[in-house]
């Protein structure tokens, strides 16, 4: 028998973390962040509140990189685990710059407070200490062990583990772990984040296993269809041609990593074939050129398309200029450029980061135009732009918007109902169980309907938070 703990990611999608205990092996599935709203603080507070020792731990597995899968390791290391953490090659990579970054966050958000305060004439109150230092994120690196695709790991005594290519982000794998019981072997896949098919950048994701006993398969879009792809370049060529032919400047907030490099192929490829004129793009996020670099050290993980692109990319270098700019005083100096600049920054949301520079300078003009090419959570700037705010603060300054706001859809980077539904059908039988996880209550409610309806399955369960089930 084994047993399954739902600590994050069950009901909402954030916080992802599952205890599995099978036989005397315990190990987590994940751990990460919960992120947005007033109660995530709270919630990373109490997060990792097991009911052992987090030293009883075996092992963890990590499907992909992204904060809200990742985000507590540092935590769980300073609380005591000390056991190793399988991930792919690339994931380790860009873990490497993602967790170090999030504890400066949360560092220098620390240290605000206190200067406000101190600004404030305010005693020493209320300040929110990290809940972890850069210290700790760089000393949990050390734990990690490269679990390439396709090869079989066994990280504890009657448990074997593969790691699969999910097509999410870079380095991104749904796992096949197989528990090897006293009657007959046990298989659970854990789907961790799934990406869209044909889409630039990533190979699709890997078709599952022909059995399983157990399914946890992520709903974040489990109630939607996203955008077609040619919708999309319709509406991206549409956004630059309006703001160049206006002579003003394009800004593209978004996400550093899978985005921008997202962003960045779908624009060559749209000069290639000549639905845009040659550009010179500027992209102003550190973490973002850390991220190219290591996407472009792994181009085993590149689709065809891509490596085609890159061939034409190096052959015909004046059609697109992309400039990584690497300190403040050069993103300083992007905001002296009147017209032209297509500038690629962060924070995908823009609510953190240089992007907010470039905002202020740019949305107060017409001529110029904003590409929103990601989801924009409630509370944030980029939300309010999206809704339609005539008026914004950035740097407590009042700031017109005057500059048109392009939204796009199409290029979320987890796989909608349709694709979630193509990859389960590769299943022969249903799974005896199947969990739904990573989505929002009504998401999942549709998401559950959908299976019924087109798949037939039974056990099909919406787990909350900190309940637990014996499969």
């Amino acid at each position: 028998m084994t047993r399954l703990t739902f600590f994050g990611a069950a009901g909402e999608v954030t916080g992802s973390c599952t205890l599995v205990e099978t036989g005397n092996t315990r190990f987590l599935v994940d751990c990460g962040m919960f992120q947005g709203g007033s109660e995530a603080r709270a919630k990373n507070l109490r997060a990792l509140d097991f009911d052992s020792d987090v030293r009883d731990i075996d092992f963890v597995l990590l499907t992909h990189a992204h904060i809200d899968h990742s985000g507590l390791l540092p935590r769980l290391a300073v609380l005591g685990y000390r056991g190793p953490i399988y991930a792919t090659p690339a994931s380790i990579d860009l873990i490497g710059v993602l967790l170090p970054d999030s504890a400066h966050i949360q560092e220098k958000e620390s240290e605000w407070q206190l200067r406000h305060q101190r600004r404030g004439g305010k005693a020493r109150r209320g300040i929110e200490a990290p809940l972890y230092t850069v210290i700790a994120a760089q000393a949990v690196l050390k734990q990690f062990r490269p679990a390439p695709y396709g090869e079989t790991i066994r990280p504890a005594d009657g448990v074997e583990v593969r790691f699969h290519n999910a097509g999410h982000i870079l380095g991104s794998a749904w796992l096949e772990v197989v528990a090897h019981g006293r009657k007959k072997p046990q298989t659970l896949i854990f789907s961790g984040d799934l990406g869209m098919y044909d889409r630039p950048v990533l190979c699709d994701p890997e078709k599952p296993v022909p059995e399983a006993d157990v399914l946890l398969i992520e709903s974040t879009y489990g109630d939607r269809l996203h955008r077609p792809m040619r919708e999309t370049e319709d509406e991206i060529v549409a956004a630059f041609e309006r703001t160049l032919a206006s002579r003003g400047n394009l800004i593209i907030p978004s996400f550093a990593v899978g985005r921008t490099q997202e962003i960045l192929c779908l624009l060559g490829d749209l000069i290639r074939r000549g639905r845009l004129s040659p550009l010179r793009v500027y992209v102003d996020s550190p973490m973002a050129n850390q991220a190219t670099r290591i996407t472009l050290a792994h181009p085993e993980l590149l689709d065809d398309e891509t490596h085609e692109l890159i061939v034409w990319a190096e052959a015909h270098p004046d059609m697109m200029k992309v400039e990584f700019v690497a300190d403040a005083e050069h993103s300083r100096a992007l905001n002296t450029i009147r017209e032209g600049a297509v500038i690629i920054s962060a924070s995908g949301m823009c609510d953190a980061g240089r992007i907010k520079y470039h905002l202020r300078e740019n949305l107060p003009r017409a001529e110029c135009g904003v590409l929103i090419v990601g989801f924009q959570a409630g509370g944030t700037l980029g939300r309010r732009l999206v809704d339609g705010a005539r008026l914004v603060t950035i740097f407590g300054e009042t700031v017109p918007v005057r500059a048109r706001i392009h939204t796009v859809g199409g290029l979320s980077a987890h796989a909608d109902q349709g694709a979630l539904l193509n990859w389960m059908s590769g299943f022969r039988r249903p799974p005896e169980n199947t969990f739904l996880v990573h989505g929002e209550v009504g998401a999942m409610a549709v998401f559950a309907k959908a299976i019924d309806d087109r798949l037939g399955w039974e056990n099909v369960h919406q787990p909350q938070r900190g309940q637990r089930f014996d499969v």
